[in-house]
């Protein structure tokens, strides 16, 4: 190892690859982004169904995997189920090898936060969301009544569990709203936007022939989301709407058939993804979640014509003058006849440019985190 090289160690709550949702996506971008900038990463992921990959070797010096623990004995203790199922002692013994800097994923991965062995290391925790919020608004929209008492209990868990955060030297959190929270547990919080495949803008200018939603549909909020479009916002417009997402419920299968204007594509690669992004003519994305960044916004302007979305998708993201904002069905159902008739223009891309390239840059934004680390 030569003076100039810079070590970081990466808990990862998941393996990051493939990066086909949005918590994998900043990891694995982020990965990306380290190597890029010359750091040495050690890579350090739970695992529970995603297989390990070797894409991860090229862009990290090293990578380790451990099993995430499925006890159901662990839902009955006093500390989050998501951070207890993280805990190894092998990833504890492979930390303490050497004294680089930490990066812990998530609140998933802070269990070590509260170990006294690392209570002088420079631990830094990348927030992807206020999880106690993210965790009740799931519980809402759940149907299952074990699933929603299972969120609700996570909720208070993860509550009384997030002042672990005021021993993190520093936290990266992922939206200005976010920032200004997690800055009650730590001084040092710097906002640090998501983490994407996009380098530049590429949408395109002119007209497509569909309106586009997608998500993981077996996401509570997404499934509810989809819902939305096609009960009360694509019930009687002439224009067709193309949902995708991996794993929808019965509900909105069954909502669909019979709809001409309306498909639901199932199972599709982020590829696949991508160039229907493209191809819409709007990318139509509401959340009655106003929860961290959702990485599908992103992924919308940097590639898509327009974006209609309704205010917990946008506000506080630095997003919005980039956004059509609509609140209700009647108000989006106008906004996609307005856009109907509207070429996208040069204009409206170079508008993207300027604010994306200013604040949602990888390189600019990766910059962030090595400062918080080292």
């Amino acid at each position: 190892m030569t003076s100039s090289e810079k070590h970081i160690h990466i808990i990862s709550f998941d393996v990051p690859y493939p990066a086909d949702y949005g918590g994998a996506i900043d990891v694995y971008y982020k990965l990306r982004a380290l190597s890029d900038a010359g750091i040495k990463v050690h890579l350090h992921c739970f695992e529970y169904g995603r297989q390990p990959q070797d894409v991860l070797k090229k862009i990290c010096a090293t990578v380790h995997y451990y099993p995430r623990k499925k006890a159901r004995s662990l839902l009955f203790n006093t500390l989050p189920y998501i951070v207890l199922t993280r805990t190894s002692d092998a990833l504890k013994k492979n930390l303490l090898k050497n004294n680089y800097p930490v990066l812990m994923e998530g609140l998933h991965s802070t269990f070590l936060l509260n170990d006294p062995d690392f209570s002088k290391r420079k631990i830094i925790v990348r927030t992807h969301n206020i999880e106690h919020d993210y965790y009740e608004n799931l519980a809402k929209v759940e149907h299952h009544i074990f699933k929603r008492y299972y969120f609700y209990n996570e909720a208070g868990k993860l509550k009384k569990y997030e002042t672990v955060l005021k021993k993190a030297s520093g936290i990266a959190s992922i939206s200005p709203a976010d920032t200004s929270y997690f800055s009650s547990f730590c001084k040092n919080v710097v906002w640090v936007p998501a983490f994407h495949p996009n380098d530049r803008v590429i949408s395109p200018e002119g007209k497509g022939n569909f309106a586009f939603y997608h998500g993981n549909l077996s996401i509570g909020e997404n499934n509810e989301a989809a819902l939305f479009l096609v009960k009360k916002v694509f019930d009687d417009l002439p224009f067709k709407l193309v949902i995708a997402g991996s794993k929808p419920s019965d509900e909105l299968r069954n909502a669909v058939k019979g709809k001409k204007n309306i498909e639901l594509k199932d199972q599709l690669s982020p590829a696949e993804i991508h160039d229907l992004i493209r191809n819409a003519h709007c990318n139509v994305l509401p959340t009655f979640q106003a929860t961290g960044l959702k990485l599908k916004l992103l992924s919308s302007l940097f590639a898509g014509r327009f974006c209609i979305v309704n205010k917990p998708m946008v506000e506080n993201t630095g997003l919005e003058s980039l956004c059509i904002v609509s609140n209700t069905a009647e108000k989006m159902k106008e906004k996609i006849k307005e856009v109907l008739s509207k070429d996208f223009s040069k204009r409206e891309i170079e508008k993207r440019e300027k604010i994306l390239s200013e604040n949602f840059s990888n390189r600019k934004n990766i910059e962030k985190i090595i400062r918080l680390a080292f």
